[in-house]
């Protein structure tokens, strides 16, 4: 159970943080320092994929543990995509308040220069002190002046499926090695073909509308708020996209298994 509950950290974490690089972008719209503003995301990004690869041997030690005591884990394996929904949720509450610090990290990463020169000189306990004035609680004016005019439709049902497959496939793929035993170790090489396949959807599909729609705030042919909104309406489609995971698990994990002997 302890294990089950660290990968359950580890996974809000990691859609937590994979989430609140919106408000790290929109701060850079705002500073008007996008090139740097993309390095931090990066930075936060590498935080994600750390806590991935902590995640990964615990979540596998579940599967195990199940095989040996004939258990079905679907419901921890539900659970644990129930922190992600709970870690998309948390950023997108967090949003207002991250922009904030995200732009004061911004300017000391400009002055400092590089990652490490920012940490000696910015990172102290006085600095830390000073985070409180920065949060913000999402109140009910800036709420009511939410939209999603302008924002294509396609766009956020694409992140949605997007996300719902990167969420799912890898827990999937696990829980199929149980439905065929026979076949563990070509169904767990199909996990890195169905991420694959997820990452180049995002890539293509949804990466590049969000660019050129950020691109327009830069140019002055979007307002700030409206590429705010659409931020904020790619955080909310990330959460539903986590929602539409629960539904896809054990059907993906049942079609990985119908697979499986294909390969042989």
């Amino acid at each position: 159970m302890d294990a089950l509950w660290l990968i359950c950290l580890l996974t809000f974490v990691i859609h937590m943080t994979e989430t609140l690089s919106y408000a790290i972008r929109f701060a850079g719209v705002q500073t008007g320092r996008i090139a740097v503003a993309l390095s931090l995301v990066g930075i936060t990004l590498l935080l994600s994929r750390t806590s991935n690869l902590i995640q990964g041997p615990f979540t596998g030690g579940l599967m195990d543990q199940a095989a040996m005591l004939h258990t079905d884990p679907s419901w921890q394996l539900h659970l644990i995509i129930v922190a992600s929904s709970v870690g998309t949720l948390a950023a997108i509450v967090l949003f207002p308040t991250f922009v904030q610090i995200s732009k004061r990290v911004i300017s000391h990463l400009e002055l400092a220069g590089s990652i490490p020169q920012m940490l000696r000189t910015a990172v102290t306990v006085d600095s830390i002190r000073r985070v409180r004035h920065h949060v913000r609680i999402p109140s009910w004016q800036g709420i009511s002046r939410f939209r999603i005019k302008g924002i294509p439709k396609r766009l956020l049902l694409l992140n949605c499926l997007g996300t719902a497959i990167y969420t799912s496939s890898v827990l999937s793929v696990l829980y199929a090695t149980l439905l065929t035993p026979d076949y563990k170790a070509t169904v767990l090489m199909s996990s890195g073909m169905i991420n694959g396949f997820a990452t180049i959807f995002m890539t293509i599909l949804v990466d590049p509308q969000v660019a050129l729609l950020t691109e327009k705030a830069m140019q002055g042919k979007a307002t700030q708020e409206s590429i705010r909104d659409m931020y904020l309406w790619l955080m909310i489609s990330r959460f539903f996209g986590t929602v539409l995971a629960q539904l896809l698990l054990v059907p993906a994990a049942y079609w990985v298994a119908w697979l499986s002997p294909l390969f042989h």
